[in-house]
């Protein structure tokens, strides 16, 4: 396989940023809201999940311990 000249290969290089397809401003900020919702969701899940492994811990060695 040949390697394409330096013109060649600029002129390729424009050809698919051409093909590029930007995102709207409000695609951009539907797609930001979701991932900031997604990720509050995810901490308190973890915070949840945290405080109850915590307290079964609690429990068990404050059982056992005495």
């Amino acid at each position: 396989m040949s390697r394409p000249s330096p013109a060649q290969f600029v002129s390729q290089v424009r050809a698919e940023i051409g093909k590029i397809v930007w995102p709207t401003r409000r695609e951009v900020a539907l797609t930001s809201f979701m991932v900031l919702l997604l990720t509050l969701f995810a901490a308190v899940f973890f915070q949840l999940v945290d405080l109850a492994i915590r307290y079964a811990l609690t429990s068990s060695l404050s059982f056992f311990g005495s």
